[in-house]
């Protein structure tokens, strides 16, 4: 052994090797697998009135939060469960909520709005960057309950599916179709 550790070839060899793992840790980060962040925000909430409570303007009752559209996830790259609702708040905002979502954690993980249908099983995995999309934010937890502002110009009879997309690896972990 002592011999073979002589060789500058064994040397290079061991160089090579030591940054080709760096990178694959810094690129894969597979210790995310093991770490779950859960979040558990309340429901979204309208902005407060400005009128008084119990009148809208012209006498009439408050605008009530309307579910647009739900779906449930499916898995896709890794297994991803839980149910997705685009909701209009009573002052006209709308948001997405994740409800009970349970994927696996990764790196570089979004949430989309997408015009992609919903394929299961491996045919899925790679279709949201396809078309038109709409990022949200990161992922704030690979567990839970969380809102995202859905932005004005977002044409919703088109962004009929949500993806918890790895933008690193253009891969989706799950998606969800949302139907009215």
């Amino acid at each position: 052994m002592g011999a073979l550790l002589r060789k500058p070839v064994v040397w290079v060899l061991l160089v090579v090797l030591a940054v080709v793992a760096a990178v694959a840790l810094a690129l894969f980060q597979p210790w995310l697998l093991f770490v779950d962040e859960t979040v558990n925000e309340s429901g979204p909430a309208a902005s407060a009135p400005q009128v008084p409570a119990g009148q809208a303007p012209g006498g009439q009752a408050p605008a009530q939060d309307q579910v647009l559209s739900s779906g449930s996830f499916v898995s896709h790259e890794h297994g991803t469960s839980g149910t997705a609702k685009v909701i209009r708040l009573a002052d006209g905002r709308r948001v997405l909520r994740l409800e009970d979502l349970d994927t696996s954690n990764g790196p570089d993980l979004r949430v989309w709005l997408s015009d992609q249908p919903v394929k299961e099983g491996t045919g899925g995995w790679f279709v949201f960057d396809d078309g038109a999309y709409v990022e949200l934010g990161k992922l704030k937890g690979n567990k839970g309950n969380q809102n995202y502002d859905i932005p004005a110009d977002a044409d919703l009879d088109k962004l009929t599916s949500v993806s918890i997309w790895c933008k690193r690896f253009s891969v989706s972990f799950g998606a969800a179709a949302l139907k009215a």
